[in-house]
């Protein structure tokens, strides 16, 4: 067997979630977990009512409403317990026992999305695309007027589709974008509640980023509990008990990152040139391929692919970790491999996975 002719000098940072963070948001937070703003004290062990926090709190909420372009009826929210509890939340806050709330199934996420709006309410899937293993983005469907919300996963992380056009509706829009949120340009004052796990694009594990239009709450007859009142959370702008500091403050951070790159303007360009080359690469490579067929459904996010031979699969796998590339293999559930593509990964990560693909290629093809 011919041996590589690569040389990796450092990892490459393929992980779907906590992904790969920008360099300079790492050795910042590096420093203030030492020694925050020259205070003598971590981040992690400052009161959260000080104005060390506090200042990092609103800065972090204006930088999302600066980069978002939101209008004044939108307010932005750092709360606890991943995207996974607003699957509940959502529907708690504008679900009414009685009312009906439309819902897309596009994977796995929206499924469980779907799950937790059945206890509070109705639910009707307007479209799903799991007859062919959620390897498409539907087209034609009619979202119901007497709905009180419609309920979309802008990117599915496992299988590798994105929403390229955002529907158009006459009801409240809520998007789960955890995984694409501020990779490319949208209008998101047309939303009326996003929100996002930070880990994969704005920061590490541990907080979760809300914008909700506050004119779609109160609406709901039900009894909210304190912790899951949305309205309570932005009276007391996101810090209603004790927020997850060290991860809000490395979310700041890399919102500054991220506005001094450009914004999702600069970005999205640099990110569809990521994906072209990468999924390019798997059309033209004899041994790849990728497992979402209609290029205008593909994520320019997680770039899911599967190798032709099965038995070649581990090889492959082992192939990548000697060779610097981290976190290549996909979701448990959609098998193959994945590549997230995140606004933090540079280009050159992306160029230097398609040598290890050639490299591969000539060696087993």
């Amino acid at each position: 067997m011919s041996h590589s002719n690569l040389s990796s000098k450092h990892i490459h940072n393929f992980n779907s979630g906590p992904g790969i963070l920008p360099k300079e948001v790492v050795e910042q937070a590096a420093v203030s977990l030492v020694n925050h703003q020259n205070s003598g004290l971590s981040i992690a062990e400052i009161g959260h009512r000080t104005s060390l926090f506090t200042d990092v709190m609103e800065e972090a909420r204006q930088l999302v409403r600066e980069l978002m372009q939101l209008d004044d009826e939108h307010e932005v929210l750092f709360l606890h317990g991943g995207a996974s509890t607003q699957f509940m939340q959502v529907p708690m806050n504008l679900l009414d026992e009685k009312g009906c709330a439309a819902y897309a199934d596009t994977g796995v996420w929206s499924t469980k999305a779907i799950k937790e709006a059945n206890l509070f309410g109705k639910t009707e899937v307007v479209c799903s695309s799991r007859d062919k293993n959620y390897h498409y983005i539907p087209k034609d469907f009619a979202v119901p007027n007497e709905a009180q919300y419609f309920h979309i996963t802008t990117n599915n992380t496992i299988y590798g589709t994105q929403w390229k056009r955002i529907p158009e509706v006459s009801i409240p829009l809520v998007a789960d974008m955890s995984s694409d949120i501020l990779s490319r340009q949208l209008d998101f004052n047309r939303f009326a509640l996003i929100y996002a796990g930070a880990q994969k694009n704005l920061g590490a594990a541990g907080c979760t980023i809300v914008v909700v239009n506050k004119n779609i709450l109160g609406k709901t007859r039900r009894s909210i509990p304190t912790m899951f009142d949305y309205r309570l959370h932005i009276k007391e702008k996101s810090i209603l008990n004790t927020p997850p500091v060290m991860a809000i403050y490395i979310s700041m951070l890399t919102l500054r990152w991220l506005k001094s790159q450009g914004g999702a303007a600069a970005l999205q360009p640099i990110n569809e040139r990521k994906s072209l080359k990468l999924y390019t690469e798997l059309e033209q490579n004899g041994l790849f391929y990728p497992l979402v067929n209609n290029a205008e459904d593909r994520s320019i996010t997680n770039v899911c692919f599967a190798i032709k031979e099965k038995a070649l699969e581990p090889v492959f796998s082992s192939f990548c970790k000697e060779n610097g590339i981290y976190g290549i293999n996909g979701h448990r559930l959609a098998g193959g491999f994945r590549a997230s593509l995140y606004n933090a990964l540079p280009e050159s990560s992306v160029d230097y996975l398609i040598e290890v693909l050639h490299e591969f290629m000539r060696i087993h093809g």
